[in-house]
Order: structure tokens, then sequence, then C-alpha cells
């Protein structure tokens, strides 16, 4: 699909060519209409960047359409570099989530690393400081070949980038199923800060203005980064290697510094990052969001290496770069500024009045085209779907536990999924810039803003087998989690972005699942007054006609109003009062009880109820941000059992469960996932009023027992060490990569 390195040698457009650019024959025509000749190699190489599923959401848009995507506080929503929620006080929250799967499979170090870069350069592209990292980690089977390998690739990728550029990685999750084995998913978010009249946008305005290039020099790495990122995967994808992008964070931290002066400068009109598809996408995107077109000139990009034609400089992926339209009487006080940064600025181009996009290099015209047409006349499909069947009910009495409630736990904690993570997150720098209060391991990070005493509570979650058991029900769940995750800690929910992960949308279920999954994102958004801002569809993650689980991250961001007044997952004194809040039934359908202790993935999921969410939710909150409580966790995967056993190893204290907490068979109380849940815990004096405020808000709640000693009690079981339990946590996945457990919790 490369080119020839003579500027002049451009092959001939045949159907091979234009196959291998991931137009079909249909689409190809389509663009042929634009003409009233035939397309040089250059523009077929532009449209089919500007038409691949990355760029142009063809298989998607119709869904996405239908999400709630405005509230009250909402600046930008959808559409822009990144989402921006106003949180007060003339300050905003700007955010996002990106997916980096493909190259982070092919090449795990670069592909992870310039995920994160990529997701950076969103956040500070509105004008906002980059405050927090998150990330949403899913791998193959642990025996798979691959799998280790790309662990320790995706993480040294993730630390590497965050850490030396200087952003704390605050939050995240690791998950691992045969699924993944042939398409790992690597979903990145970034979260910063700005002033409320301090953002930028990317729609260029004025004609004759100047189109800047900012950042590092243009090289052939990337180059059809996102046309292979809009592929299947089959027999050969190392081969695609050449496709990844390789990052620098040293330079993403100077561009970030001069970005930012040179914002407060007053020189921008308009402002893109060079992300997928390079300054194909960023030029294109400002001259038709502003009814503008462009003339570029190749000659003057500044290029590391010899000969580029103008095929590869307009596709090319390189990394640091940006596209900004200028004022021009303020070119060389914003040419000062880059200079003094030590990075490349050149003029390229201009805006113009014809609404044509042109491309020249050397005087030739390589491309010359209807710019608004390129977005406007792109592909929109509404492909066929089926619907998920559904899945029987399995009840309590289906199941015959294997293990006692004891051995069972100790298990499950142990597993994959399930166990510490803390071998990952220690190697990220999660406490740099001093403002991460809440760091990883509970069920949100919480960072302050500037000296406080206000801060966010900021999260990603998503339970892809309930996706794929009930992908209505399934994308419910994934927003109703993050919103109680965020709660969980005394945070309001304010707005989500998401990253819907899934296979092949040509084919009818696999498009099932995503419209499903839209379709209950949407209807929790709404529910929760949890609108969408922001986001991602990353579609063909898919190996040789295997699909990935569905997996639509959501990352959610939540106001604190007092950093100090926060809720951690651990027990903090003997003693205390330990209160479920919620209706447990013993919900096992689709459990991690039923597939890791029972060998079972069956089973409908567990379904949410958006109204009692809400109603337990905002109980909860409000106990936190009282003070009559600080220490509450979520009851999700693993149910209350886990959750009693995670909330003891955070503390370093036991806890003792009545054996007549519940009517139900143990294996059901304790490993059921039913929705909605918090475990508390709380002084004894502050018990009775609590139960009392809880049944005036017509919340369930019940005392199940009180902390204390080194073990945990469950029922009729006896008492389990916390060593034992802490042995099982945090030995699996150090000892997995070839350390110890000892390395995995120091």
């Amino acid at each position: 699909m490369q080119p020839s390195k003579s500027a002049n040698a451009e092959p001939a457009i045949t159907p091979e060519l234009v196959a291998q650019h991931g137009l079909k024959p249909d689409e190809y025509e389509r663009f042929k209409r634009f003409f009233n000749r035939e397309p040089t190699f250059t523009e077929l190489g532009i449209v089919s960047a500007m038409w691949n599923e990355h760029c142009s959401y063809k298989s998607s848009k119709v869904h996405l359409k239908t999400l709630p995507t405005k509230g009250e506080r909402v600046v930008y929503g959808p559409g822009e570099n990144a989402g921006v929620v106003d949180i007060g006080d003339g300050m905003v929250v700007a955010f996002k989530m990106e997916s980096h799967n493909h190259p982070s499979y092919i090449e795990p170090y670069q592909g992870a690393a310039t995920g994160v870069g990529g997701i950076l350069r969103d956040v500070f592209t509105m004008g906002a400081r980059p405050i927090a990292c998150l990330n949403a980690l899913s791998f193959g089977a642990p025996e798979h070949p691959r799998t280790k390998h790309l662990i320790a690739g995706v993480v040294a990728g993730i630390g590497g980038y965050g850490n030396s550029f200087g952003v704390p990685t605050v939050g995240g999750s690791v998950r691992f199923h045969p699924r993944y084995n042939g398409n790992c998913l690597v979903n990145a978010m970034a979260v910063g800060i700005a002033k409320r009249d301090g953002i930028f946008t990317s729609a260029a305005t004025g004609v004759g203005k100047p189109i800047v290039y900012l950042g590092s020099k243009t090289g052939r790495d990337g180059i059809h980064g996102a046309t292979m990122a809009s592929q299947e995967f089959g027999e050969g994808a190392e081969e695609k290697r050449p496709t990844v992008q390789v990052g620098d964070p040293f330079a993403e931290k100077l561009l970030l510094e001069a970005t930012l002066e040179l914002m407060a400068s007053g020189a921008v009109i308009a402002i893109q990052d060079m992300g997928a598809a390079g300054l194909t996408s960023s030029s294109v995107e400002m001259g038709a969001k502003g009814n503008l077109g462009v003339e570029l000139n190749l000659e003057n990009v500044p290029c590391r290496e010899e000969g580029m034609t103008a095929y590869e400089m307009m596709l090319s992926e390189s990394q640091e770069r940006m596209l900004m339209v200028l004022k021009p009487e303020l070119e060389a006080q914003a040419k000062a500024i880059f200079v003094k940064w030590g990075l490349d600025f050149a003029v390229i181009g201009h805006t113009t009045d014809t609404k044509r996009y042109v491309i020249k290099l050397n005087g030739e015209t390589k491309a010359d085209m209807p710019i608004k047409e390129m977005g406007d006349e792109a592909p929109e499909y509404r492909r066929p779907f089926v619907e998920t069947p559904k899945r029987p009910v399995i009840g309590a009495a289906d199941i015959v536990p294997p293990l006692s409630t004891a051995e069972a736990l100790v298990k499950l904690i142990g597993t994959p999924d399930m166990c510490s993570k803390r071998w990952v997150w220690q190697q990220y720098d999660h406490l740099i810039m001093g403002n991460t209060v809440q760091i990883p391991g509970g069920d949100a990070a919480i960072v302050r803003l500037d000296d406080g005493p206000k801060g966010l509570a900021l999260t990603c979650d998503v339970t892809p087998r309930y996706c794929e058991a009930d992908p209505f029900e399934g994308g419910k769940q994934a927003v109703a989690e993050c919103w109680r995750n965020l709660t969980a800690v005394g945070g309001l929910p304010i707005a989500l972005t998401d990253n819907l992960n899934f296979g092949n949308p040509e084919k009818p279920e696999i498009m099932g699942q995503f419209a499903g999954c839209v379709r209950g994102i949407g209807e929790a958004a709404r529910a929760l007054d949890f609108p969408v801002v922001s986001g991602n569809v990353s579609l063909y993650n898919e190996t040789n006609g295997q699909a990935i689980l569905p997996t639509p991250t959501i990352g959610g961001v939540a106001l604190v109003d007092d950093v100090a007044r926060h809720a951690t997952i651990a027990f903090k004194r003997e003693g205390d009062a330990i209160v479920l809040i919620g209706e447990t039934t013993g919900w096992l359908g689709a459990s991690a009880y039923l597939a890791d202790i029972c060998g079972r993935e069956e089973g409908a999921p567990p379904p949410v109820d958006l109204g009692v969410e809400r109603r337990n939710g905002d109980f909860v909150r409000r106990l936190i941000r009282s003070g009559e409580i600080d220490t509450v966790h979520d009851c999700s995967d693993g149910g209350l059992a886990c959750a009693l056993a995670e909330m003891a190893l955070a503390g370093g204290i036991g806890a003792s469960i009545a054996a007549d907490a519940s009517p139900l068979s143990e294996h059901a109380f304790y490993f059921g996932e039913d929705q909605a849940r918090y475990v508390l815990a709380c002084p004894l004096q502050k018990l009775e009023g609590i139960l009392s405020a809880a049944t005036a808000a017509g919340v369930p709640a019940l005392k199940l027992g009180e902390t204390g000693a080194d073990a945990l009690t469950l029922g009729t079981g006896g008492p389990i060490s916390l060593e034992a339990l802490r042995n099982a946590h945090e030995s699996w996945l150090p000892a997995y990569m070839g350390g110890t457990p000892e390395e995995g919790r120091s």
C-alpha cells in the first residue's frame, strides 16, 4: 500500500488498490462522483482515511445519535476533541476516552504509549491542562502465548509515556478472557481542567488566515494507522507493524506547554490535534466545520525523512503534532513561543472561501476535492442486526456449590480477573502533580482541584460478560456501575465518556450487540442524569473471525465538594457495624462465581433497575457528604463476599458476618451480583440513625455484622485469615509476570 519514495511516481488506481485502501467498490464509485476525472493517488489516500470506520463512524452514527448528550453543565458534547463540562467557579473539565487496540496488539509498547499521547492531546487541544489519566485493558487467556508479552508491553508503554509526560495515572481496570486472545483492548482516558472562558475549538473562521503546523516533524510512521484500525486481524498481523506510530512523551510535554502559552497569547483562532489520519483529518475538520476551504502547500511541512510524497505526508500519523489557524497579525509572536520551546512552527497553507480542499507539493496540485462532501457524503450505514437471544434465568437452586463459601472466596479473589492489579498500577506514577487524594485500588480515584477543597472523582467500568449475555442490560449496567463507583467515594456524577469496542459490524449478530449496548447506555445515562459528552467507537475487533466480547467501556467524572470528606473501601476501625444497602436476591446468572468457580458462562445477567440505582446511590452519597460514613464499597463482581474481602484487606481489619444475616443459601447470598448495592461500615452509635434514615428513604438496609480481628468469617463457615486472603489476592499477577507476591504488594 506504500507509494514509491519518488514524489512524482504515483500508481494507477486499480480495483485492487482501492480494496487495499479499505474502500468497497460502491464506496469508491460514490467518491468518484466528486470528480469529472479519475481521482489521484493522493485523493484516494485522503478519502480512504476520512471514510474508514475509525474516522467516519459510518456503521455507528445512526445509533450514536440516540445518546443523551446535553445537560445543564455540558459546554461541549461529542464532535470536538474532548467533551467539556462546567464544574463551577468559572472552571470546566475536559475529558475523553480513545482506543488504541490494533496498534497495541501489533507493537504493545508503542501502541499503548501513543494511545496515551493521543488522548492527552485531545484534552489540551481544548485549552485544558491534563490532570489525570485512566485506562481499561482487556487481554486474552493467561495461557495464550502472547498474553504475557502484551501485558508487559502495554503496561510499560502506558507508564513510560504518562510518567514521562508528567500526568498521574490514577485508575483503570484489567481483565482476561480467551475472546481477547487475538485482539487486546487498550482504552485510554484523559482528564483536564481549564477556565470556562479559555476553551478552544477546531472550527476555522476567516478567509486567508494562515494554517500553521506545530510540534514534531512528520515521518513515515503511522501511515494507514486509521485504516488498519478499521480492519479485522487475520494471518500476518505482524506485517502491519509499520502502521504503528512512535511516541515521544518529552516532546509532547513541550508541545503542551507551548500550546497553552500560545492560547494565552490570543493568537489562536482554531486548533486541532493531528491524531488518526494525521494532517488529513485535522485540516479537513477545521475547514469543514468553519464552512471554509483549505489550501495546503506541503513543501513547507517539516519532515524528518527525505523525499516524502504528498500521499505520505497527508496520511502520516507521526505523533506530537497540532494544526492551528492563526491570527496573521500575531504570527511572529506565535512563532517565537514555539521556537523558545524548541518545536517546529511552519505556515503550511491558508483558509479560502472556495469550500475546496486543495493539496499542493512544489506547485503541483496533488488533490482538489470538495471539503464539505468529504464528511457530509461519507457513507452512513443502517446495518442489519439481530438482537442477542435472551438467556434463561439461573436460580441458586440450579447451582450445586462445588466448594465451601470460604474455599470459593479464596479461589475467586485469586483469579486473573478478581486478583489485585497492584503489579500494574505500581508501574504508573499516580502521585505526580501532588493532587491525587485517592490512589488506584478503590472504587474511584479522587484528584484535588488546585488547593481544594473541590475535587473530581474518576473511574472507568464495564462488565463484558453481562454485555455478551444481554447487550441492553449490559449497557445499562456499565453506566450504572460507573455511576455507583463514583457515588461510593462521595462524588456527584456529572458526565461520561465511552469507548465502544465490538467486533465486525457487518455481521448482524455483532451489530445487534452494538445496538443493544448503545440503547442500554442511553437509557441509563438519561435516568441517572449522566450525559455522554465524548467517546470513541472501535469496531472490527476480530481475529480470524473470532470477535472480542462486547466491551463498551464507560469513563465517568464526578464532583467532590470537599476532598477531605470522602469514603474509601478500607475498614478503618474495629467494632464498626457493617451494613448492606440494597436488595439481595442472590442473582448468579452471568456471575464471576458461576464462571470461575462453577466453570459455566451462562445465564441471564442481573437486571438493572435505574430508579433503584438512583435512590440507593443518592442515599449513600448523602451519608458520605454529611460525614456520617467514611467506609463504602460498591457490590459488583464476586458479590458481597468479594466486597467484604477487599474492604478487609484494604484496611487490615477482619469482619464477622452473622450466620442468620440472610435466608438465602450461602452461595447465592455471598456471591450473587444483584445491582444497586453498597457495603458500608460505621461506628455502632451511628447505626440506628442510618437504618432509620434508610427506612425513611425507602432504601433496603441490613446489618450484616461487625469489623474486628484478623480474619473474615462468613456465616456458618470458619474464619479465613487475612493472610490467606492476601496471599491469594496479591500473588497471581506478579507470579504470572515473573515476579513474587512480595513484589506485588510492596
